[in-house]
C-alpha cells in the first residue's frame, strides 16, 4: 500500500456506506456492490436506519452504532440530507469521505461554500461533490456509483476528471486505455486534482496522467505536482475547458470554478511540461502514445500508407500540427527503391501500394528501412485495421518485431475515424503498439510527445541574476505606497533590472525643455509628465523628432496649454522594430510575462504570447520566434534587422523583474521597446502598483 496522506481517501481499510439500500435499482445498492465486487479487502459497514440487514450484512442506524473506527464514509444521500450527514462524518472523526450529491439546494445557495470551509477547518478529505467517485485498481478499491467488478488489469494511466460524464466515458473505452486509478473529482470541495496527481506519482504503475479540467483550484500544488511528474518522466496530458467567454460562464454555473485566463493556462502548462489537447479523442490518443514502452529519440516522423490521397492528407495534418518528417538518408532511400513497385517514389512519408504483388513483405521491408533510419524518432503506419479484416491484419506481427528491433515508438492509425474495434486495439496495445482512431488524433499525439521530449524544464534554465536586496527593497517600499509610478520611476525600475532605457530630463517650463534638448545630440522626443496621464499618446501627449528650438517650444506650448507644463525630454530612440513587454498578474497563478509586436499587431491582431517567469534568454528567444510579426525583426522596408540575442536577453531580464516584484504590481508595460541592430531599449514605462493588501 502506498504511504501517502490520501491513503484514507483512496485506499481506505474500512468504508461506511451511508444510504445503503437493498433495492437493486438504487445507487445505494449499486455503489455497495461496486465496492465488494471489485475485491475490496477491508471492512464494509452499511448505514441506513430503515434496515437491520442488507445482503446478509448488518445495517446500522448511524456511525456510532458501528462501534469501530472508520476511515472512509461514502455519503450516498440526496442534497436535502447532505449537510447533516457531512457534519456527522466530521463529528465521528472519520478522515475521508466521497460525496456524489451536488450540494445545490433551492433557497440555500451557500451549502457548497459551507462544506468547503468546514472541510478546510477540520482537514476532512473529500472526493467530490458532484462527482462519480473513483477506482483505485492498484489497491482494489472502487467507490463509485457504478456496479460490477470492471477491468481487473492494473494499467499505466491515471485519469482525473472534473466531469463525471467524461470520466465514465473514458473509463469505459474499448481497450485502448488501461488505468491504475481513475478519479471523478467533481467540485473538489477539499481534495484537488493536484492532490490526486501527487498520489498517482507514488504508484509504481503510473506512466502517464490524463486530466479533464474546468479549472485548477490549487495553482501552487498543481505546478508542484506537474514538476514532480516531469522529474519522474511521467507525461501529464490535459484538456482544459472554459476557453471562451460562454464556456467560462458555464463553468461558473456548473461547478463554481474560476475558469481563469486561457492564455495563462497555456503559459503554465508550457512551463511545467503539461501537454494540452483540445478534444477527448486527442487525450486518448496522446495517452496511448505516452504509455507505449519505447522512448522517443531526437528526429522526425516516418509514415507509410497504402494510398496517395492518405499520404497527402497526412502531410497536411503534420504541417498543421508542426510535426517534422524525418529527413531519411541515402541508404534508406536506396533500400526503399529496391523494394517498391515501379512508379512509386522512395520518400517519407511513403505510399507503398503498387500492384499488390507481395504487398506484405514490401510493406514490412519498407517499414523496417524507415524505422531504422537515423533521423526517425517515431512512426505512423496508416491502416484501417478491423477485427477479422484479412488484408491489413497480417501487418501487426511484423510491425511488432520491427518496433522491437529499432526500439522506437510506432502507432497504427486509422484514416477513417471510428474504424477502430475492440479486440484489435487490445491486441496491439498489449504488443506495445497503440491503434489510434483517426489520423489527426495520431498526428496530434506525436506532436505532443515531441513537445514532451524537447521540453526544457525550469531546472535547466539560468535566468539573469536578480539584483541585490539593496536595489530591490526600495522598490518594494515604493510599490507598497500604491501610487502609480511616474515614467521616470518606471524606467528607473527597468534600468535597475538591467534593461536599457534612454536618458531623460524632467522640465517644468519651456526654457528648461529647450536647454534639455540642447544637451542631447540629434532630434528629441517630448512627452507630458503631468500626473494621472497613463497613456500619453491617447491624449496627444507625445511629440516626436523635434530637431530645433522652434519645434521644441511649439511642442511644449501645445502640451502645456492642453495638459500642463511638466514634460520629459529624451533623445529620439534609434531605428528599429517596436515591441511590447508586459506583466499580467493572474489571480490564480500570479505574475506572467507578455511579449508582443508593437502597434496594430498587438492592439488589433493580438500578436502576443505569455510565459511564466523567470526564464532565460534561450526560452525568451523561443517566445519571440512564436510571434506572428517575428519576420519584422529581420528588417523589412529599409528597417534594420534587430539583434535578436540582445532582445532575448532584455526579455529575460524583464522576466526576473516580473518574478521578483510582480506580486506587488497590477500593471507593468514597457511600450515600446525598440529592438534594433545595437540592442533593445525601453522608451516608455507604465507601472501601476497592486491595491491588494
Amino acid at each position: 500500500m502506498v504511504q501517502h496522506r490520501l491513503q484514507p481517501l483512496l485506499a481506505p481499510r474500512s468504508v461506511a456506506i451511508v444510504g445503503a439500500s437493498p433495492k437493486t435499482e438504487s445507487f445505494g445498492w449499486s455503489s455497495y456492490r461496486a465496492l465488494v465486487d471489485y475485491g475490496f479487502e477491508g471492512e464494509v459497514h452499511l448505514i441506513n436506519p430503515g434496515y437491520d440487514e442488507i445482503d446478509g450484512r448488518p445495517c446500522y442506524p448511524d456511525f456510532a452504532a458501528i462501534g469501530k473506527p472508520i476511515e472512509h464514509a461514502m455519503l450516498n444521500v440526496a442534497n436535502t440530507r447532505l449537510e447533516g450527514l457531512f457534519e456527522a462524518t466530521i463529528a465521528a472523526g472519520i478522515p475521508a469521505a466521497t460525496i456524489f450529491a451536488s450540494g445545490y439546494l433551492e433557497g440555500d445557495p451557500d451549502l457548497v461554500t459551507r462544506m468547503r470551509a468546514r472541510a478546510a477547518e477540520t482537514g476532512l478529505m473529500i472526493c467530490g461533490g458532484n462527482g462519480s467517485g473513483f477506482y483505485n485498481r492498484a489497491e482494489n478499491v472502487q467507490i463509485s456509483l457504478g456496479s460490477g467488478r470492471g477491468e481487473a488489469v492494473v494499467g499505466p494511466i491515471t485519469l482525473i476528471a472534473q466531469s463525471g460524464s467524461i470520466y465514465m466515458g473514458m473509463v469505459q473505452t474499448d481497450g485502448r486505455l488501461e488505468f491504475n486509478m481513475t478519479v471523478s473529482s467533481g467540485q473538489e470541495l477539499a481534495t484537488s486534482a493536484a492532490d490526486y496527481m501527487d498520489y498517482a506519482l507514488e504508484l509504481d504503475s503510473t506512466r502517464a496522467i490524463g486530466l479533464f479540467l474546468e479549472t485548477v483550484r490549487d495553482p501552487e500544488g498543481f505546478c508542484a505536482a506537474a514538476e514532480k511528474a516531469r522529474e519522474r518522466g511521467v507525461p501529464v496530458v490535459a484538456i482544459k475547458t472554459a476557453r471562451t467567454a460562454l464556456s467560462k460562464r458555464m463553468a461558473v454555473s456548473h461547478s463554481g470554478a474560476l475558469a481563469g485566463d486561457d492564455a495563462v493556462y497555456d503559459a503554465v502548462f508550457e512551463r511545467h511540461g503539461v501537454l494540452r489537447v483540445r478534444e477527448v479523442d486527442e487525450l486518448i490518443a496522446t495517452l496511448q502514445l505516452a504509455t507505449q514502452p519505447r522512448v522517443m529519440v531526437p528526429g522526425g516522423m516516418v509514415a507509410i500508407t497504402d494510398s496517395g490521397g492518405e499520404r497527402e492528407h497526412l502531410a497536411d495534418l503534420a504541417d498543421d500540427a508542426g510535426v517534422p518528417f524525418a529527413q531519411i538518408g541515402e541508404a534508406t532511400t536506396a533500400r526503399l527503391a529496391e523494394r517498391l513497385d515501379y512508379g512509386l517514389d522512395p520518400v517519407n512519408p511513403l505510399d507503398a501500394w503498387g500492384t499488390g504483388h507481395d504487398y506484405l513483405n514490401i510493406f514490412l521491408d519498407c517499414w523496417r528501412a524507415l524505422m531504422a533510419d537515423d533521423d526517425c524518432a517515431v512512426g505512423i503506419w496508416v491502416a484501417d485495421l478491423r477485427d477479422g479484416e484479412k488484408y491489413r491484419t497480417p501487418f501487426q506481427k511484423g510491425a511488432k518485431a520491427i518496433a522491437e528491433e529499432t526500439g522506437k515508438p510506432m502507432v497504427f492509425a486509422t484514416c477513417v475515424p471510428n474504424a477502430i474495434v475492440h479486440e484489435t486495439a487490445r491486441d496491439l496495445f498489449r504488443d506495445g503498439i497503440p491503434l489510434i482512431d483517426g489520423l489527426d488524433n495520431a498526428v496530434i499525439a506525436v506532436a505532443r510527445l515531441m513537445a514532451w521530449r524537447d521540453h526544457r524544464p525550469a531546472s535547466a534554465m539560468t535566468p539573469p541574476a536578480t539584483p541585490d536586496d539593496a536595489v530591490v527593497e526600495p522598490w518594494r517600499q515604493r510599490l507598497a505606497t500604491g501610487e502609480v509610478l511616474s515614467e521616470v520611476e518606471g524606467l528607473a525600475l527597468a534600468r535597475d533590472f538591467g534593461i536599457s532605457v534612454p536618458d531623460l530630463t524632467l522640465a517644468e517650463d519651456c526654457e528648461s525643455a529647450v536647454q534639455a534638448a540642447h544637451s542631447m545630440a540629434g532630434p528629441v522626443v517630448m512627452k507630458t509628465a503631468m500626473p494621472g496621464i497613463a497613456h500619453k499618446s491617447d491624449v496627444g501627449g507625445v511629440h516626436l523628432n523635434l530637431s530645433d528650438d522652434t519645434e521644441v517650444r511649439a511642442a511644449w506650448q501645445d502640451m502645456a496649454g492642453r495638459l500642463g507644463p511638466r514634460c520629459l525630454v529624451a533623445p529620439m530612440a534609434p531605428a528599429g522594430t517596436e515591441m511590447v513587454f508586459g506583466l499580467v498578474n493572474d489571480p490564480q497563478f500570479g505574475p506572467m510575462v507578455l511579449i508582443g509586436t508593437g502597434g496594430i499587431f498587438v492592439e488589433v491582431l493580438g500578436d502576443s504570447v505569455l510565459a511564466k517567469p523567470p526564464f532565460d534568454a534561450v526560452c525568451a528567444r523561443g517566445l519571440i520566434d512564436r510571434l506572428q510579426g517575428r519576420a519584422m525583426l529581420d528588417g523589412v522596408r529599409g528597417k534594420p534587422a534587430a539583434d535578436l540575442d540582445a532582445l532575448a536577453q532584455t526579455l529575460a531580464r524583464f522576466s526576473v523583474l516580473a518574478a521578483t516584484l510582480g506580486a506587488a504590481i497590477d500593471e507593468l508595460d514597457l511600450n515600446p521597446v525598440i529592438a534594433g541592430p545595437d540592442g533593445a531599449v525601453a522608451v516608455d514605462a507604465l507601472v501601476v502598483p497592486s491595491t491588494k493588501p
